[in-house]
């Protein structure tokens, strides 16, 4: 059990660190976005799964913790580039833009008023 729980921590903190490194080369915040949300919820099922080895009677609190990672990473990271996207900033590269008539259609029914 315990073998099993180094070698998840050590995938973990393979995860971290290809998180890191996807933060400093990608070139724009939405692509580093993915990176970091996508090396940080598998760096920390990771941990978790590896605590699970090492601790079995706190299995049922870690499988809480890791299904509340698994809802909240993804919509945390989607709330920050909706704001990123609004504030202006544009993905590079990209040709066309659907999401301005949606947005924009947004502010002019009322129906989205603190945005």
């Amino acid at each position: 059990m315990k073998y099993i729980g180094d070698v998840l921590l050590i995938i973990s903190g393979l995860f971290y660190a290809l998180g890191g490194l996807g933060l400093l080369r990608m070139p724009d915040v939405y692509n580093r976005a993915q990176a970091g949300t996508k090396a940080t919820t598998l760096g920390t099922f990771s941990v978790l799964i590896a605590a699970c080895f090492y601790f079995p009677s706190w299995a049922p609190k870690l499988i809480l913790i890791l299904v509340f990672v698994a809802i909240t990473n993804p919509v945390g990271s989607s709330t920050i580039l909706k704001a990123a996207y609004k504030s202006g900033l544009k993905p590079i590269g990209m040709k066309e833009d659907g999401l301005n008539d949606f947005y924009t259609e947004e502010v002019k029914d009322g129906s989205n008023e603190l945005y």
